[in-house]
This record gives C-alpha cells, sequence and structure tokens, in this order.
C-alpha cells in the first residue's frame, strides 16, 4: 500500500484520490479550531504561499477527537478558516486520527512515521506528517513545532534552487 492508493472526501465531500498530489511535498496536518495550536493556521498560509509554487501541498484534515476543539460542521469550520485566516490550502473532511475510527489515511502515516518513543497514536492537533514527491512519509511533526520551523526544514532539504534534492 502507498499513500496514493487512499482515497479522503474534501471539505465538501467531494471524493479525492491522493494519486493526485504525486510529485507533490505533501504537509498532512489534522487542525482544529479551538485550539491553542491554531494560530499556526497563519504560519500554514504563509508558508504554503511561498512553497505552493515550488511544489508544496497542505492538506488540513480538521479532527475533534481533543477536548472537542474542532464542533464546527465542516461549512463552520470552512467559513472560519477562510474569515480568521484566509486558508487557500486544501481542506478536507472532519475525520478521526486515533481509535477504531481512524481514518485510513491516519493508520498508515501512523505507521509510516511514529511519535516520540516510537509512540504511534496522534497525541494533539497540529500533528504534522511530511510526505516527499515519491510518495513516502519521511518525518512526523509535534503539533508545537512551528510552520516556521518546518519552512526552514523544507527549503533545507526539498525546495533548495540549486539542487531540489529530496530529503532522506
Amino acid at each position: 500500500m502507498s499513500i496514493y492508493d487512499i482515497k479522503v472526501q474534501d471539505i465538501n465531500k467531494n471524493s479525492v484520490d491522493l494519486s493526485d498530489f504525486r510529485g507533490k511535498v505533501l504537509l498532512i496536518v489534522n487542525v482544529a479550531s479551538k485550539c491553542k495550536c491554531t494560530p499556526q493556521y497563519k504560519g500554514l498560509q504563509e508558508m504554503y504561499d511561498r512553497l505552493h509554487p515550488k511544489g508544496l501541498e497542505i492538506l488540513g484534515f480538521p479532527c475533534d477527537q481533543f477536548a472537542h476543539q474542532e464542533p464546527g460542521t465542516n461549512s463552520e469550520i470552512i467559513e472560519f478558516c477562510d474569515m480568521q485566516y484566509n486558508v487557500t490550502f486544501p481542506m478536507f473532511d472532519k475525520i478521526s486520527v486515533n481509535g477504531e475510527n481512524s481514518h485510513v489515511l491516519y493508520q498508515y502515516l501512523k505507521k509510516e512515521a511514529t511519535g516520540f518513543l516510537a509512540h504511534t497514536s496522534i497525541t494533539w492537533n497540529f500533528t504534522k506528517f511530511l510526505v516527499d514527491q515519491n510518495g513516502k512519509v519521511i518525518k512526523r511533526f509535534a503539533p508545537v513545532t512551528s510552520p516556521a520551523k518546518i519552512e526552514a526544514y523544507l527549503m533545507e532539504n526539498f525546495f533548495n534552487d540549486k539542487d531540489n534534492r529530496s530529503a532522506a
């Protein structure tokens, strides 16, 4: 199985094949509107504005599994993202990232990149997974890792104009 074999639903409930993102660097994030990390939307959008033309896609997956921090409907979520942070990166249907109802995407991501001390569960909103241009999950970032730090990593490992190499 590859990440490109997985289908998800966008925030409007349209089916999306992750194979549509083949050749792109992906940052997959479980997001929430009422979390202490919610202001990261601003940094994520700024990073998207700068790096999307170079091949970055940020995929936001709302999740309400942590202290009921994403209680809204999909339409409320997208309105919040638009009004508060002018989010233009792709947003998807609200999902579960842990437990028996964990979406197959997150089952896959957690298996491919464990967290601290090899912990597989997602610990909080704004956990971020980095997938290279070939579909390989290469890194998992903690919820508190800032978009600026991730952008520096991406610039060093993916979007260096001199050689645009893939990170290992």
